[in-house]
């Protein structure tokens, strides 16, 4: 066994280039990465078919869709931390273990209860995957360049596996039931326990202190009473109870970070956010994931619910998207050697806003369906984007012995930045239905199907030939009008963003370029 121990002491010029085995491990590391990003999407074309069998409510089948993410963004600190403990790679098994077992108890629950437990339960496996992938990474490419090159493929991965989601869930669902979505977990974590003791090294900090539970306790006290606050807010305004969660929330969130600056040893290095270019990064990645993941849900139900397309051919048609994002991953790199990556950023979140409007402007008619893919596939240019590049800046701006806390932020931010994504815009979506239904409640026949057509569309679509003529058809607008509605705010954030990008990073000079503005701003403002 191999054992890499405190490898951030050695300068870079001096490290070993990566080899045939570290490349093979890297192909290893990106099947979780990419399972990850399945599963972050992979439900959106099961949720009409999981729905007509278990029959969650409207909140209960929020809590399916994003409960997964959440969790993950809870733990994310923690794990990155404990894998630094017992090691790195011995985290990743022990994860991929635990994720394979939950994914089966998932596909096979008798409940919508039963599949937010483990939904959540996956979230903290999950947790345990992340930051062991790009610890790793960092770890077995030494060389400055390769290692570029290497987070490269290991952010296009995730977003590809994001990507694909919906186009791996509508072929199982073309021949098996929605469960199957959960059981494509097993045979990646086989080969994943098969190849990682074989290619992938072992990585322990050899001076780090206890782990603090403490903080731990705080960090979850902080996240989960703020997220079941917004949820609350969402679908009962402003109630007592949610205003107290999130009450409860700041105030734990206040005592994590000052308990953080007290520790020698913290879960979180506070002193990260005191760089420019770290705390841009993160807000590029937490807003922009944000927009994409709240639009993608209702995209997917639109094509489905409204369009009428089955499973696979909804899938199929988010194959342009899919391929917009790889293509952007790849490309936006290549740009950003020559021209600096702020200015990337900002021109692919303005052509993404483009895919907003189109997605604001669409219709129940015949062409919906294509002003929908044309519109999130420019919404997607942008998320490979900042997939590509974000991870790139964050870890890039902090100090080489705090690259492992870098990463973890990173992909705690994009994981919340999907679950809010789907909690906040599929809760104005959700608000926008129901005041456009309400209107249509004293004409027509829609008032005799109310309690079912108020519920949601799936409902709806679910009851079929048993609603009196026309209704569907009006809960179907209802519908699109939501979507409508989320796109343009979606898209109006968006646009603020490319602005945020452009101001924010200006100051991050081109990939390559020898003379490195950041770093400068990197030592003064995270010298330890």
């Amino acid at each position: 066994m191999v054992t890499i121990t405190e490898q951030d002491s050695i300068p870079h010029s001096s490290r070993q280039r990566a080899g045939i085995k570290e490349w093979a491990g890297l192909a290893v590391l990106a099947l979780p990465t990419a399972l990850l990003g399945l599963d972050v999407t992979i439900l959106y074309l099961a949720l009409p078919a999981l729905a007509a069998d278990l029959q969650p409510s409207s909140t209960q089948a929020l809590w399916i869709m994003d409960a997964y993410g959440f969790m993950i963004a809870g733990f994310l600190i923690t794990m990155g931390t404990l894998g630094d403990r017992i090691g790195r790679r011995r985290l990743l098994m022990i994860g991929a273990v635990a994720f394979g077992i939950t994914s089966v108890i998932a596909a096979y629950s008798t409940s919508a209860a039963m599949l937010i437990a483990a939904r959540a339960l996956l979230g903290i496996a999950g947790a345990t995957l992340m930051p062991s992938t790009l610890a790793l990474i960092s770890n077995m490419f030494g060389d400055v360049r390769q290692r570029a090159l290497a987070i490269g493929v290991w952010a296009t991965m995730f977003a590809l596996g994001m990507a694909l989601g919906p186009v791996v869930g509508g072929v199982l669902l073309e021949r098996f039931w929605w469960g199957s979505a959960f059981l494509v977990a097993v045979p990646v974590v086989t080969v994943l326990l098969i190849a990682s003791p074989i290619l992938l090294p072992e990585y322990r900090a050899s001076r780090s202190g206890p782990l603090d539970f403490t903080s731990v306790l705080l960090s979850l006290a902080a996240i989960l009473p703020a997220v079941y606050g917004v949820k609350e807010i969402a679908k009962a305004g402003l109630e007592p109870i949610s205003l107290l969660a999130l009450g409860l929330g700041g105030v734990m969130a206040v005592a994590f970070v000052r308990r953080q600056k007290r520790l020698a040893d913290p879960l979180l290095d506070m002193r990260l956010f005191g760089s420019r270019t770290f705390s841009a990064a993160l807000i590029v990645l937490l807003v922009g994931l944000v927009g994409v993941s709240g639009v993608m849900l209702l995209v997917t139900q639109y094509l489905q619910l409204v369009a009428g397309l089955t499973p696979l051919a909804a899938g199929l048609w988010m194959g342009p998207p899919a391929l917009m994002m790889v293509l952007a991953g790849i490309v936006a790199p290549l740009i950003a050697r020559r021209i600096r990556p702020g200015y990337v950023v900002g021109a692919a979140l303005t052509l993404s806003t483009l895919g907003y409007w189109l997605l604001a402007t669409v219709e129940v008619n015949a062409s919906g369906v294509g002003m929908a893919i044309a519109g999130f596939s420019l919404v997607y240019l942008g998320l490979g984007t900042i997939a590509a590049l974000g991870t790139d800046l964050v870890v890039g701006a902090a100090p080489s012995e705090k690259a492992g806390s870098a990463s973890a932020m990173s992909e705690m931010v994009q994981e919340l930045g999907v679950a809010l994504g789907v909690a906040l815009l599929g809760s104005l979506a959700t608000f926008v239905y129901r005041a456009q239904v309400s209107a249509m409640m004293a004409e027509g026949e829609i008032a005799q199907a109310a309690d079912i057509v108020e519920e949601s569309l799936w409902a709806t679509v679910s009851a079929g030939v048993s609603l009196p003529e026309g209704v569907l058809l009006e809960a179907q607008q209802a519908f699109t009008a939501g979507l409508n509605v989320t796109a343009t705010v979606g898209g109006i954030a968006i646009l603020a963003l490319a602005v945020v990008s452009i101001v924010s990073l200006r100051h991050v000079a081109a990939i390559g370029d020898e003379v490195q503005e950041h770093s400068a701003e990197k030592g003064e403002s995270c010298s330890l």
